[in-house]
């Protein structure tokens, strides 16, 4: 991580994304998400990564979900990215946006139809009495869209961390380790011409 100072970011988190891919046994994109409901109180849960680009780090879920319910509360989350075969990590922190309709449309479209009927049939993060009763769900809205497409549902969408800090860490020997910061120079700009400060930090 010598040069650093001298890259974008989302450049470097590509690499990384990258190298992971080629290593990682699974999920090189899977990241801990967490967030925080209205009263502050935090919680935590691996999600996977869905797009990144220079405005932010994109995944998927049901608003009606816990997390979903969090992030519509308090509009922050943080993530997180452990590549143990590498030994890095990197940490994102930001306030967090919808997706627009067309790019929530867009990548559902994308997704196994299983998948996309399995969103209809999961009451994400409600009691489920038993496995049949999620199995007589999923039946029931594969007989429903036996024919076409699967539509999105409206409780069903994406969010983007829109950094205020992505933090590089890399393992070195005896604990000393390398960690870089960078921060948006201007907390309003996002895009391509952001331009970023770095900050290197004590293991």
């Amino acid at each position: 991580m010598t040069d650093a100072n001298d890259r974008d970011p989302y450049a470097l988190f590509a690499d990384w994304l990258e190298e992971a891919g080629r290593s990682e046994p699974n999920d090189p994109n899977a990241m801990a998400l967490a967030t925080a409901d209205a009263a502050g109180v935090p919680s935590v849960r691996m999600v996977l990564l869905k797009g990144v680009d220079a405005r932010g780090f994109v995944f998927y879920t049901n608003t009606e979900s816990r997390k979903g319910e969090q992030l519509l509360a308090n509009r922050h989350a943080a993530l997180c990215f452990h590549w143990k075969t590498l030994r890095r990590s990197v940490r994102v922190e930001g306030r967090i946006e919808q997706v627009t309709d067309a790019e929530a449309d867009a990548y559902f479209e994308s997704r196994p139809r299983e998948s996309r009927i399995g969103a209809w049939a999961s009451q994400q993060s409600r009691p489920l009495e038993g496995r049949w009763e999620l199995e007589k769900r999923v039946a029931q809205y594969a007989a429903k869209f036996a024919i076409g497409t699967v539509p999105r549902p409206p409780h069903w969408t994406g969010f983007r961390v829109l950094p205020a800090r992505i933090e590089f860490w890399q393992d070195r020997p005896f604990r000393l380790h390398e960690r870089v910061v960078y921060r948006p120079a201007d907390p309003a700009s996002q895009g391509d011409s952001a331009s970023w400060t770095t900050e290197r930090l004590y293991p």
